[in-house]
């Protein structure tokens, strides 16, 4: 099996085409799935007194829309997204929202931000797509305040997380070009390695880490499932161009292996993740 993996150019083909269209499709469903996780980094938000707050890998915008209520105008919440459909459809809910929100189409490792212009930096599950995740987190240094909170939640490993794997577990016989995940390569679970976060974050310049295991319970209603599982990761991404036996076979295939997580009309799952939190050290004084 042919094993590839994203690298800057292609992470923002990918989710300028297919994968951003498909979450764009599925947002209500996965701002659902993922509302534990955000409640999480709200709570982290709240404690703070204001400021600028920039979101890292906002995706559709619903953790950067939630601080920007959490503060109103306290505070100018700043989502960033290397997406173009994302970024669209973050920018049109905070038009109805009225929300003083404000979002940027850029990768978030290389954009020019202000430097020195936020006072905390947030993501949730948005900071693992990085081909150089040293560079990205100096860049996000050097964009923050002296003494700015990093805070942001990722995936632990793909074994601590089996329903995020199920699909491609149970589509590997039928699909056999599905590519292969590699440990630490950018993705879903390049920061599995505890010791690794570690080491980005204070190589990328960032002090007093700490990184904490959390097992969250999420849910999806399980008349969302059948859209998650054939639009979505490297499943839905083989699916689109299958043939429609092929895609029939698969889609049965795969509902089946998902049973075990399905609860009348409710899918349950742990989400098994890092909470990490760091400080923007005082720059030194060249004197």
């Amino acid at each position: 099996m042919t094993i590839t993996h994203p690298t800057g150019d292609e992470q923002a083909k990918l989710w300028n085409g297919p994968a951003g269209r498909a979450w764009v499709d599925t947002q209500a469903s996965l701002d659902h799935l993922f509302q534990p996780l955000e409640d999480l980094l709200v709570e982290a938000a709240s404690a703070g007194t204001g400021g600028r707050v920039l979101d890292v890998g906002c995706g559709t915008g619903a953790t950067t829309l939630a601080v920007a209520r959490l503060h109103s105008a306290k505070s100018q919440c700043v989502g960033v997204d290397i997406s173009e459909p994302m970024i669209a459809a973050a920018r049109n809910r905070a038009e109805r929202e009225g929300s003083p929100a404000s979002f940027i189409c850029a990768n978030a490792q290389t954009h020019a931000f202000e430097p020195a212009s936020f006072d905390m930096v947030i993501s949730r599950l948005g900071v693992m797509f990085f081909d150089d995740p040293v560079r990205a987190f100096a860049n996000l240094r050097s964009a923050a305040r002296d003494g700015a909170e990093l805070r942001f939640i990722a995936w632990r490993s793909a074994a601590e997380n089996p329903f995020m794997t199920t699909a491609e577990r149970a589509a590997a016989p039928l699909l056999p070009n599905l590519p292969t995940r590699r440990p630490g390569a950018p993705g879903q679970f390049a920061f599995a390695d505890r010791d690794r976060v570690q080491a980005v974050l204070e190589d990328g310049g960032w002090a007093d880490v700490d990184i904490r295991p959390i097992d969250v319970d999420c849910t999806l209603p399980e008349n969302d499932l059948l859209a998650y599982l054939s639009r979505l990761g490297p499943v839905g991404l083989a699916l689109q161009t299958s043939d429609a036996q092929t895609r029939a076979q698969v889609i049965e295939t795969v509902r089946a292996a998902f049973a075990p997580y399905v609860h009348g009309d409710e899918v349950r799952l742990s989400a098994a993740c890092w909470m990490v939190s760091a400080r923007a050290p005082k720059k030194a004084v060249n004197v």
